[in-house]
């Protein structure tokens, strides 16, 4: 299986900005970046195909980019006016996946003043 590695939280004020990196052991076709609040559930906020195409929960639509290197099977997310309520843990992953699958350890990112 891919072994994902996600780095680049941290505590940051409101209004800043973070870059999260994601190194895989291999290519995946359909990656996306994923966070978890306290109590809650785990949910897909962006997501980028082989293609290019790239997509965008609502709540962070125009402030957060992704991005991929594929010749390092690597990922990013460029994550601007950030919000209190984008305090969560972060991951990366293959779009789609579940909870049964594997899951790196993650990044916390904590917004707060």
């Amino acid at each position: 299986q891919v072994q994902l590695v996600e780095s680049g939280g941290g505590l940051v004020q409101p209004g800043g900005s973070l870059r999260l990196s994601c190194a895989a052991s291999g290519y995946i076709f359909n990656m996306g970046w994923y966070r978890q609040a306290p109590g809650k559930q785990r949910e897909l906020v962006a997501a980028m195909a082989a293609d290019g195409t790239r997509n965008y929960a609502d709540s962070v639509k125009g402030r957060f980019i992704i991005s991929r290197d594929n010749a390092k099977n690597s990922m990013y997310l460029q994550m601007n006016s950030l919000k209190p309520e984008d305090t969560a843990v972060y991951y990366c992953n293959k779009v789609r996946a579940t909870e049964s699958d594997y899951w790196g350890q993650g990044t916390q990112v904590t917004v707060s003043s």
